[in-house]
């Protein structure tokens, strides 16, 4: 698994599989690998940002700038251990997690109002001022119990979060 075009082993397969809590069966894992060396394009065994950034549907979040901070140099073994995150197979907080990191771009493991306050910049641009970004997140935060002056820790977003319509799952599809 050292090169990125050399074929996955047995023992590679199930290593990956492990390493992502068997959240992927097999075959996805194969298909993964194929994209994966598919992104990396110069064979490093790594994804830079700037292939992440080939992928239009990336490059087009509004998060990926802070979504590259999590994922520019990930190995095979933590670009699928990332996607597993987004797997159907994963539960509400591994869900929930992925999120805190993004709105955690400081990695230092608290969230503030402002880091909030960003994340929805970047998410509504121009349809929201500033001023309606502020009330919104305050009256949210009020009502979970929380204020401006909160950090939330990765609990406290579970605790926020944890609700049963919260989807945020995609599919391998097999090649």
């Amino acid at each position: 698994m050292g090169s990125a075009p050399s074929m996955l082993t047995q023992y590679d397969i199930e290593e990956v599989q492990e390493h992502c809590n068997n959240l992927f069966t097999q075959q996805e894992i194969v298909s993964l690998y194929k994209r994966f060396c598919h992104l990396d394009r110069n064979a490093k065994g790594f994804i830079s940002a700037d292939e992440f950034l080939s992928v239009p549907e990336f490059a087009m979040n509004p998060l990926s700038q802070r979504l590259l901070k999590m994922v520019d140099g990930l190995n095979f073994k933590d670009f699928v251990a990332f996607l597993s995150a987004f797997s159907t197979k994963s539960t509400v907080p591994q869900k929930i997690e992925i999120i805190f990191k993004v709105y955690d771009s400081d990695c230092n493991g608290k969230v503030t109002f402002s880091d909030i306050i960003h994340v929805l910049h970047d998410l509504t641009g121009s349809f929201m001022s500033d001023k309606q970004r502020e009330e919104v997140l305050g009256q949210f935060l009020r009502e979970a119990g929380y204020t401006r002056e909160s950090y939330l820790l990765l609990d406290d977003f579970i605790k926020i979060l944890d609700n049963p319509v919260l989807k945020m799952e995609v599919e391998v599809p097999d090649d």
